[in-house]
């Protein structure tokens, strides 16, 4: 039982800053925070990605490439033109790393007012700090499991970050159902989001790319849209609408 919850505890606290962090924040900017908060959640997505950390940066630059090259040959992660999943996670490894790595020429449109802290992504990054949080994550394992059987979740914690780009980016390209007809094969996976904290809201969001709340209709409830909302009333993190807002009240 212990060993499920602690899965259960990685798979949302990595995927909530995923989804919070690394793509509402860093690729789409659809809201600001100062620096002390920003490297905060630097090392919250290290500590909850652990061995599967992705720089917020190069997430962000390859996410962009996905939105502007939807569904051709130069989107990073299309089912279009993978044969099977696992090769498209491979895929997007590569251009992953080559981006990471500066081996890719990337358009200065996909790399304005990113988050950067190159000194702690070397560190995070590293094969090192990897194969210490496979270690760790091994040894909780066969602390904490009733049985072996358990172990065969360890590979999916070891990939947990690019896991949950795959299942968005294979499986919200080709099923469900959509609100809006868009020039792209984005769907919205779940009518209801339990597993993917509104990231499955895929068609939704990208008509609205920068919507700080993934749900349109009444029953797509994104369950990181009040925790974004009671972050900006604490003043932690700034709303795009906000930031008008005060710029508006200060013509005035």
């Amino acid at each position: 039982m212990w060993v499920l919850i602690i899965f259960i505890a990685i798979w949302y606290s990595s995927l909530f800053c995923q989804t919070f962090f690394q793509h509402r924040y860093a690729a789409h900017q659809a809201f600001t925070m100062n620096k002390f908060w920003e490297r905060t959640f630097f090392i919250f997505t290290y500590i909850t990605q652990g061995s599967s950390y992705l720089s917020p940066r190069a997430y962000a630059i390859m996410h962009r490439m996905h939105h502007a090259y939807t569904d051709t040959e130069k989107d990073p992660h299309s089912p279009e033109y993978s044969r099977n999943m696992l090769q498209m996670m491979v895929h997007t490894k590569q251009i992953y790393s080559r981006i990471y790595k500066g081996e890719l020429e990337v358009e200065e449109q996909f790399t304005r007012n990113l988050p950067d802290w190159p000194a702690f992504d070397k560190w995070a990054h590293s094969t090192f700090s990897r194969i210490c949080w496979m270690l760790a994550y091994i040894a909780i394992f066969l602390w904490l499991s009733p049985s072996l059987w358990w172990l065969l979740l360890l590979p999916f914690v070891f990939v947990m970050g690019p896991l949950h780009g795959a299942i968005i980016n294979w499986f919200a390209h080709k099923y469900g159902y959509t609100n809006f007809k868009l020039k792209n094969t984005s769907q919205n996976l779940f009518s209801v989001d339990f597993l993917m904290l509104g990231e499955s809201y895929h068609n939704n969001h990208h008509k609205s790319p920068t919507a700080i709340n993934f749900g349109k209709r009444w029953h797509e409830v994104d369950p990181v849209y009040p925790v974004i909302r009671l972050l900006a009333s604490l003043r932690i993190i700034t709303l795009r609408t906000d930031k008008h807002k005060t710029k508006e009240t200060l013509r005035k």
